[in-house]
């Protein structure tokens, strides 16, 4: 469960293949027939052009888990504040098994299988993961965004089967890949593989549904591989509602040890 609700942090997640309490009208996106080669600027600036426009989201989530040994079956439930905080609670047939806080300057996370929890800023959660992370990244991520600031990068660009791809090559070791529809510029999926580590994250969004506030994935899957083991995240988003006043309950349960990352 640890490492479930790690990897659902440090991805973010959505899959609304049924549409339940939604405050807004939804759009299927689709893509065009035929797309033409443009320069990596251009599609950076098209994929920001995408509308993020809301104070407050709400999504609840049915969420599988799998790594070849087991697989489990839960209840996601995500509440964002824009930019300045996340909650994530994981349930099991109506009982909270995991919950964390996440804000741009802390990590707080606890667990009840094995009675722990975590207290911490993004540099130890880095360490321990293996992979570089901070709020932005997780936040864009659940709003089916491009992982890093592309603004801020150097990448080459490619068209694959009328898909967009950007690279960032700029480390030997760690390899970064984002490809987009030729519709919207919507991140079809992004991939991170350090090399020397045997470690690759992948992000797939297939499809996406259209708000007045927001476009978000309508479906993820979460893949990683890492030295010949491979573990999988599924989540199908059946409720979303946007700029919504509500709580963000978290305190950890007496009796539980905190983790300590040295």
């Amino acid at each position: 469960m640890k490492r479930f609700l790690l990897l659902m942090i440090f991805i973010g997640f959505v899959s609304l293949l049924t549409l339940v309490s939604c405050k807004s009208k939804a759009v299927v996106v689709g893509v065009p027939e035929k797309s033409t080669h443009i320069k990596a600027n251009k599609i950076i600036e098209n994929h920001y052009t995408n509308k993020t426009d809301f104070s407050t989201l709400y999504i609840k989530a049915d969420a599988q888990y799998s790594d070849g040994n087991q697989t489990q079956n839960v209840t996601a439930e995500i509440k964002i504040k824009k930019d300045e905080q996340i909650l994530i609670s994981i349930r099991f047939l109506g009982i909270t098994m995991a919950k964390a806080l996440i804000t741009p300057t802390a990590v707080n996370y606890y667990e009840k299988i094995n009675g722990s929890y975590f207290e911490g800023d993004f540099s130890a959660l880095s360490q321990w993961l293996g992979t570089d992370l901070d709020f932005n990244k997780i936040e864009n991520m659940l709003l089916g965004q491009a992982i890093d600031d592309l603004k801020k990068g150097k990448y080459t660009e490619s068209l694959v089967e009328q898909t967009y791809r950007l690279d960032d090559t700029s480390d030997n070791n760690t390899r970064k890949s984002f490809y987009f529809d030729a519709d919207k510029f919507l991140i079809k999926k992004q991939e991170i593989t350090q090399i020397a580590e045997t470690r690759m994250i992948q992000v797939a969004y297939p499809n996406n549904i259209v708000f007045k506030e927001a476009t978000l994935p309508s479906s993820v899957l979460i893949k990683t591989f890492e030295k010949g083991r491979k573990t999988e995240i599924k989540l199908d988003y059946n409720t979303i509602t946007f700029n919504e006043e509500f709580s963000f309950p978290y305190s950890v349960p007496n009796g539980y040890k905190r983790i300590l990352i040295k």
